[in-house]
């Protein structure tokens, strides 16, 4: 793409590589990942010559976004609420309803005290359950994060790092669901969270991209892909304490189906949000107080 023989701005090389993605944004946080300095700094070092490194490694880049790959992967990292996240192929790439999802389990655990126990099922990056050990109190705050994928797992683990003294407060448990939790942790959960598998394979709104790009385990479930919801709406009841509350992302024609399923299973003021396209989203509902 670059001419390396001569030095070369980074005003120049966000130029070419607008012009050869058509896409300046992406374009833009590719070059400050090359740079390793973004915002107002990498603003401020436009007219700075690029080393031959940092044009090699763009150029890795823009072949790699030019192949169709999504932008995260390419990158290796993506913004999620307050965390950065390291990201690549052996999980999903955190989204938009996602961050919603996380806003309203946080929100919901904010009000317990002076003690909270949380789990995020499925936790992929860590995305929801990392944010929530981010922004919930340091003291009295436990959080416990599963897969069934060890690479989804190793993921989370090191993205914990990034949420400094907060990882502390972080376990993590390998297995399927709320099977992977200690039994001695039965009923005294706050609040379990997850953005499971809710697509059908047959769905045909999912990109090509997706499908080719991101782990088919972590996007598609059975029964027209309400199989992994109903795993964790039949098994919740048993892990959460008397008042305590199940969180999930759910496809945004599943709503009736899963209020159902909850119902069914006990819990009560089940309520289906919209996101914000206003498309229902995030499916709640508490279980009875004793």
């Amino acid at each position: 793409m670059s001419d390396v023989e001569r030095p070369i701005t980074w005003r120049e090389l966000l130029a070419e590589t607008t012009a050869v993605l058509g896409e300046r944004p992406a374009a833009r946080w590719l070059c400050e990942t090359a740079c390793g300095l973004h915002g107002d700094e990498f603003l401020a070092a436009l007219d700075e010559s690029a080393t031959e490194r940092m044009v090699g490694h763009l150029d890795a880049m823009v072949a790699r976004r030019r192949s169709g790959e999504p932008l995260a992967y390419v990158m290796g990292n993506w913004s999620f609420r307050t965390i950065d996240l390291m990201i690549d192929r052996r999980v999903l790439i955190p989204r938009p309803e996602t961050e919603w999802v996380a806003e309203k389990a946080i929100e919901i655990v904010r009000a317990c005290g002076p003690s909270r126990l949380v789990a995020d099922l499925g936790t992929g990056s860590g995305a929801i359950g990392l944010s929530m050990a981010a922004e919930l109190p340091l003291s009295g705050t436990e959080v416990w994060l599963t897969d069934a994928s060890v690479d989804a797992l190793d993921v989370a683990r090191a993205n914990a790092a990034g949420i400094g003294r907060s990882a502390a407060n972080v376990r993590f448990a390998h297995g399927s669901w709320l099977s992977a939790l200690p039994d001695e942790l039965h009923g005294r959960f706050d609040l379990i969270v997850s953005n499971p598998p809710y697509i059908d394979v047959d769905d045909s709104e999912v990109q090509e991209s997706v499908r080719e790009w991101e782990p088919s385990s972590a996007l598609f479930a059975p029964s027209g892909g309400l199989g992994d919801i109903a795993t964790i709406v039949d098994e919740s009841p048993k892990w959460l304490r008397p008042g305590g509350s199940l969180v999930l992302e759910i496809g945004y024609r599943q709503g009736d189906d899963v209020s159902r399923m909850m119902n069914d299973s006990g819990f009560v003021d089940v309520t289906v949000l919209p996101d914000l396209a206003g498309r229902p989203r995030v499916a709640l509902g508490r279980t009875v107080l004793s």
